[in-house]
């Protein structure tokens, strides 16, 4: 199973502003679930695609719960990742 909901839901509500708000989802399902936005919410997070899904779909409401995973899809710079509570530079700044 995923991280605890909080730790999820911290990381969403903390997104860094300057960090583009896409990136991909992955589920205790296993499912991958690319956004290229989202909306936070007390226990449920609202991903945003940018293409509908292959049933049509435009939105996801997801728990915080059943998220295991997140990749990031843009080149990060390290001081974003620094305000999420991250240390270290893989690549520096």
């Amino acid at each position: 199973m995923g991280a605890p909901t909080a730790t999820w839901k911290d990381l969403f509500t903390a997104w860094p502003a300057e960090m583009p708000r896409r990136a991909v989802a992955i589920t205790a399902l296993n499912e991958q679930i690319v956004f290229s936005g989202f909306r936070t919410g007390e226990g449920l997070l609202l991903l945003e695609r940018a293409t509908p899904d292959s049933l049509g779909a435009r939105m996801v409401i997801l728990p915080y719960d059943q998220i295991v995973a997140v990749k990031l899809t843009e080149v990060t710079k390290s001081r974003p990742l620094r305000s999420l509570g991250f240390q270290g530079a893989p690549g520096g700044d």
